[in-house]
């Protein structure tokens, strides 16, 4: 028996690090997915392989992960717990095709994560159901992480622009018109669960200082939703900006994102900023004109690409 299924990955457009916090964040799925396929086998071992990271980790009977390769082992923690939240038992051979780079917060984890759980449901015989995966997958971020909002696995099981609000509460908004985005990645990358509990720390040493930053996060998410329904895209492009400033302010910004996002300004985007946990990884440039130069003045730095936005979240092939 086998089941395939793919999530995409995302970015996020205002709210990351305030959303930890119960605040709103804006994300969109992107067209860079996770593509899972699960096999059942007579051998009583789980097999996992990442051949775009040149990973394998292998548990037997013993229990020991044994792990082989010269990639980063990290994602093969997702697995085995979206593994062990299904309660499968078994062999188990989980092969993983990866388009999404990896801690450039574009939600590798999370993407890999709603699939793994995905597939290992159809082996169950169940229903594709985008909600409870959603919840789950959140469930297992929180123990590999340690904290994890839960918007990236949202929007890899729903797609599309969404809006988290307070509640956690997941909305699909509909954009006039096309999002024109440019992602640069550095070669350095962030660990997301340290920078988060970085942030916490600095809350808990000024909060004074800290709950002010968050609360505008909120308000910037707010105006950013009403900007982007409205096609205000010089509103857009200026709260962008502000978002970057305080993500700096919160300790998440390093010198290389903030060259890459002031390039990117110089070439003529509106906005530009971190998307995702920081410490490395990856922004975001909105460029509705001046599209191809931004694109190939990012490109002259660094790992630049276009994402178009992905309407279809997890799904079963």
């Amino acid at each position: 028996m086998r089941a395939v299924a793919k999530a995409p990955g995302k970015i996020i457009l205002f709210g990351e690090h305030a959303v930890v916090f119960g605040k709103p964040a804006l994300a969109m799925a992107v067209n860079c997915q996770a593509r899972v396929e699960i096999r059942r086998v007579e051998e009583e071992h789980i097999q996992i392989t990442v051949p775009s990271l040149d990973v394998t980790g292998t548990i037997k009977g013993d229990g020991v992960l044994e792990c082989s390769g010269t990639g980063k082992q990290g994602i093969l923690n997702y697995i085995l717990q979206s593994i062990q939240l299904a309660e499968l038992e078994g062999g188990l051979e989980v092969h993983v095709e990866l388009e999404i780079p990896i801690g450039a917060g574009m939600g590798s984890s999370a993407a890999v994560t709603v699939a793994t759980l995905a597939a290992l449901a159809k082996l169950e015989g169940q229903a594709l159901d985008r909600g409870l995966l959603a919840q789950q997958a959140h469930q297992v971020e929180q123990l590999v992480q340690g904290a994890a909002s839960p918007l990236d696995t949202a929007v890899s099981a729903y797609g599309g622009l969404v809006h988290l609000n307070r509640d956690g509460e997941v909305e699909n908004l509909e954009v006039p018109g096309p999002l024109p985005l440019v992602v640069a990645c550095t070669s350095s990358r962030g660990n997301t669960g340290e920078l988060v509990a970085g942030v916490r720390r600095k809350r808990s040493h000024y909060p004074g200082v800290v709950d002010p930053i968050l609360e505008a996060m909120e308000q910037i998410t707010i105006q950013a939703r009403k900007a982007l329904l409205d096609g205000e895209k010089e509103v857009v492009g200026g709260l962008m900006n502000i978002n970057h400033g305080l993500l700096d302010a919160l300790g998440v910004n390093t010198m290389e994102l903030s060259t890459m996002a002031y390039q990117a300004r110089a070439a003529g985007a509106l906005g530009s900023k971190i998307t995702g946990a920081g410490g490395g990884g990856a922004i975001i440039a909105y460029a509705p004109e001046h599209f191809d130069a931004v694109l190939s003045k990012l490109r002259e730095e660094e790992e630049a690409f276009p994402v178009e936005l992905s309407i279809v979240g997890v799904e079963l092939e």
